[in-house]
């Protein structure tokens, strides 16, 4: 359970501070020309660059321990939710801003009330990618830079021939994994259909 709950406290960090930072990144970059212009040629230059291959770099940075482990699921956490916020805002249709413009929507309004609102699945797919991401780059990070957590305790495992301690370490992953993608769609259905 400490293994559990060390990976559990890590990958939500990373996750969530993917998202906090990738969303309105994303959202900003596809509503202002200016932001995009200068951010998407770094995002380009970042985006296919792999979680893992930072790894190295953030040991070097961090140390081995969870800041490390949490800024490469940042990492992995971020681009998803930039992708997704992008491409949702971008979506947004004219016909509906046109409308509202003419009802004498400010820039303001036409983002929160109509951008936004419309890119919403987008943006959820995109937590839902991330989340996903989040685990794997977790797993990664624990297995070349921990000294705890449900991946050191995997590659642990495999060291001294223990294949049940392994499957355990797997299963444990896609069990909350499956809990958090299930409480993401309540949040999904509660904020963009509208249902309970």
């Amino acid at each position: 359970m400490e293994h559990v709950a060390d990976s559990l406290v890590t990958t939500l960090l990373g996750f969530f501070s993917g998202s906090v930072i990738g969303i309105p990144l994303g959202i900003a970059m596809a509503w202002s020309q200016k932001i995009d212009k200068i951010a998407k040629p770094l995002f380009d230059m970042l985006r296919p660059i792999p979680p893992i291959a930072w790894i190295p770099i953030m040991i070097v940075v961090f140390g081995i321990g969870t800041s490390a482990r949490v800024a490469v699921i940042l990492l992995a956490a971020f681009v998803p939710c930039v992708l997704n916020s992008y491409t949702g805002i971008k979506q947004t249709s004219e016909i509906h801003i046109w409308v509202a413009r003419t009802f004498g929507a400010t820039r303001r309004q036409l983002l929160f009330k109509v951008a936004i609102p419309t890119a919403l699945p987008y943006i959820f797919t995109g937590i839902r990618v991330s989340l996903g991401a989040s685990w794997m780059a977790l797993v990664a990070a624990e297995l070349l830079a921990s000294s705890k957590g449900v991946g050191y305790m995997i590659q642990t495992a495999r060291f001294v021939g223990r294949a049940d301690l392994i499957m355990v370490g797997m299963l444990v992953i896609g069990f909350i994994s499956m809990i958090l993608t299930a409480l993401l769609d309540w949040f999904e259905r509660k904020f963009v259909t509208g249902e309970s």
